[in-house]
C-alpha cells in the first residue's frame, strides 16, 4: 500500500513525536480489501482447528512482545505502562477463548423438523462474511479492537483493520505479529489514516464493519455503510452508572467508583460517570471515596492517571465541570482548576442537577458525579433516564440481583466494576445510543457470520404440500392436523 500523504503521532503526555504513518487513500483501502478477498478462501478452508492453531501462535507472539506493545500504547495514547500491560492480558484471554470455542459455536448442527416436515433432515451452520473491516478506538487500542478482530478471524473471516489515528503504531504492531504467526496470506492487514480512511473502508467491498467509537462518529459510519447495505456492529459511547445500596460494602463500592471513573483518565466507554448512593449511607460513602482519592494524581512517571489523549476533549470536560458548578453543584475534589495542559486531576462533583451536561452527556474524563437518592427505585429511575445503555454496576448485599434486573443496559455487574467485560464467554454491547450488536462470547462469534440453513429430503412426504398436485383430501388432513396441533391451547 502506498500513499503520498502521511501524519504524525505525538505523545499526549510530553508532546514528543512518536511516529509517522501513511494516510491510506481510497485506492489503497480498496487494494487491501482485494488482497483480503484473495486470502479469504484459504483462511476459511483451513478449518476451525487450523485457524485455532494459527491464532494460538499469534497469541504467543503478542505475549512475547507484550513489553514493547505496552510501551507503544503508553507512548501513543498516554496510559501508564502497568495499565497498558493489564489491557494486553485481558485481550489475550479473549483471543484464546475465541480460538478454542469457534468450532463448537459455529460448526454445523442438526435441527429437528416439525411434524409436517418430518421427512426433512435439517442443519444450520454459521458462515463467515469473507472480509470484515474493523475500525478501532484509541482508548483501549488492543483490548477493544481485538474483541472484533480475534472473533472475526476465529469465525473464518479475513480482516482489514483501521486503528485510530491516535494509536496507529499499536495496530501496525499487532498486524506484524500476526504476519509472523500466519505468513502465508494477508489474513490481517492494517490501514492507517483518519476519518477519510475509515469512510473508504466503509464504502469498500467488506462483508461487515465492526466499529468502536463515539455515538456521533458511529452515525457517520452507518451512513457510509448504507451505500452498500453493509451490516455494522456498533460499539458506541456510554454514561454508565454505579449504584450503592444502604447495605453495600462502602469501601469496595468507593474503590470501584474511583477506578471506574478515573482509570485511563476516565476515557472509558464503560467507565463510571454517575454514582447514585442511598441516602442512609451517602455521607459515609463520600467520606470513604474522598479518603481513597486523596493521593490519586494525574501526571507522568509514577502517576496512576495519564493525560487526556484527544486535546479537543479537554473543552468538553471543562464545559461539564463549569456547567455543573454554575447550576449549583460543588466540587469536593478537583474542579475547573484541575485541568492543566492535557492532564486533568480527579474531580468529584455533588449536588449536580439531573439535567446538567455532566449527568446527561458523555464526559470521557476523570470526573464523578455523586448523587443522593432516597431509595433504589429512585436510583434505578435515574440510571435508566439516559439515552445510553452500555453497562452498569450495583453494590448491594441483599438486593443486588433485583436491582440489576431492572437496569436497562447491555450488561450489569454486581459488587464488582465491569466484571462482565473481562469474562470472555459473556457478550458485551449496548442498547440505545450505546449501539447494537455484541462482541465476546458465542454472540460475538456469531456477529461475524451469517446463518446458513440446509435441508435434505429423506423420503417423500405422505402430505405433499408444495405441489400443484396436492389433493383436496390432503388439505382436509392438514386442516385436521392444524386443529389438533394448534387449536387446543388454553
Amino acid at each position: 500500500m502506498t500513499t503520498s500523504l502521511s501524519f504524525d503521532v505525538h505523545s499526549p503526555a510530553t508532546g514528543a513525536l512518536v511516529g509517522s504513518y501513511p494516510s491510506h487513500d481510497e485506492s489503497a483501502v480498496e487494494a487491501a480489501v482485494d488482497r483480503a478477498h484473495g486470502a479469504a478462501t484459504w483462511w476459511r478452508t483451513v478449518g476451525f482447528d487450523e485457524r485455532a492453531r494459527r491464532l494460538d501462535r499469534w497469541r504467543a507472539e503478542i505475549t512475547r512482545g507484550r513489553d514493547e506493545l505496552a510501551r507503544i500504547m503508553s507512548e501513543e495514547m498516554g496510559k501508564p505502562r502497568s495499565d497498558a500491560a493489564l489491557e494486553i492480558v485481558m485481550a489475550l484471554e479473549h483471543l484464546k477463548w475465541a480460538a478454542r470455542n469457534a468450532k463448537d459455536v459455529l460448526g454445523p448442527r442438526s435441527v429437528t423438523p416439525s411434524l409436517l416436515t418430518v421427512n426433512q433432515a435439517c442443519r444450520v451452520e454459521y458462515r463467515p462474511f469473507g472480509v470484515v473491516g474493523v475500525i478501532g478506538p484509541w482508548n483501549y487500542p488492543v483490548f477493544t479492537p481485538l474483541g472484533s478482530i480475534s472473533f472475526a478471524l476465529a469465525a473464518g473471516n479475513t480482516v482489514v483493520f483501521k486503528p485510530s489515528e491516535y494509536t496507529p503504531g499499536v495496530g501496525v504492531w499487532l498486524a506484524e505479529a500476526f504476519a509472523r504467526a500466519v505468513p502465508e496470506q494477508p489474513v490481517l492487514q492494517v490501514i492507517t489514516g483518519g476519518g477519510e480512511t475509515g469512510a473508504a473502508l466503509c464504502r469498500s467491498r467488506v462483508g461487515k464493519i465492526g466499529f468502536t467509537g463515539s455515538t456521533e462518529t458511529g452515525k457517520r459510519v452507518m451512513a457510509a455503510c448504507a451505500q452498500r447495505l453493509t451490516p455494522v456492529l456498533m460499539e458506541c459511547g456510554g454514561k454508565d452508572a454505579l449504584i450503592v445500596d444502604a447495605d453495600a460494602d462502602l469501601a469496595a463500592a468507593a474503590d470501584a467508583a474511583l477506578w471506574g471513573g478515573m482509570a485511563n483518565a476516565g476515557q472509558t466507554c464503560l467507565g463510571v460517570e454517575r454514582v447514585y448512593v442511598h441516602t442512609d449511607v451517602y455521607d459515609k460513602f463520600l467520606t470513604e471515596l474522598l479518603d481513597q482519592a486523596r493521593d490519586l494524581r494525574a501526571g507522568t512517571g509514577t502517576a496512576k492517571i495519564g493525560p487526556i489523549t484527544m486535546p479537543k476533549q479537554l473543552a468538553v470536560i471543562h464545559r461539564h465541570i463549569e456547567d455543573a458548578i454554575a447550576r449549583g453543584g460543588r466540587a469536593l475534589l478537583g474542579g475547573p482548576e484541575a485541568i492543566d495542559g492535557q492532564f486533568v486531576q480527579p474531580t468529584i462533583l455533588v449536588d449536580v442537577p439531573h439535567d446538567a451536561a455532566a449527568v446527561v452527556e458523555e464526559t470521557f474524563g476523570p470526573t464523578l458525579v455523586v448523587t443522593r437518592v432516597a431509595s433504589m427505585d429512585e436510583a434505578i429511575e435515574r440510571v435508566n433516564d439516559s439515552e445510553y445503555g452500555l453497562g452498569a454496576t450495583v453494590f448491594a448485599r441483599r438486593d443486588g440481583d433485583a436491582i440489576a434486573d431492572r437496569i436497562e443496559s447491555g450488561a450489569t455487574s454486581i459488587n464488582a466494576f465491569v466484571a462482565h467485560a473481562t469474562i470472555p464467554a459473556l457478550p458485551l454491547g449496548g442498547v440505545g445510543a450505546s449501539g447494537f450488536g455484541r462482541v465476546h462470547g458465542p454472540d460475538g462469534l456469531r456477529e461475524f457470520t451469517y446463518a446458513k440453513a440446509t435441508t435434505r429430503q429423506r423420503f417423500s412426504s405422505p402430505l405433499a404440500l408444495t405441489t400443484f398436485t396436492r389433493s383436496a383430501g390432503i388439505d382436509t388432513v392438514v386442516d385436521r392436523l392444524v386443529s389438533v396441533l394448534h387449536g387446543r391451547i388454553g
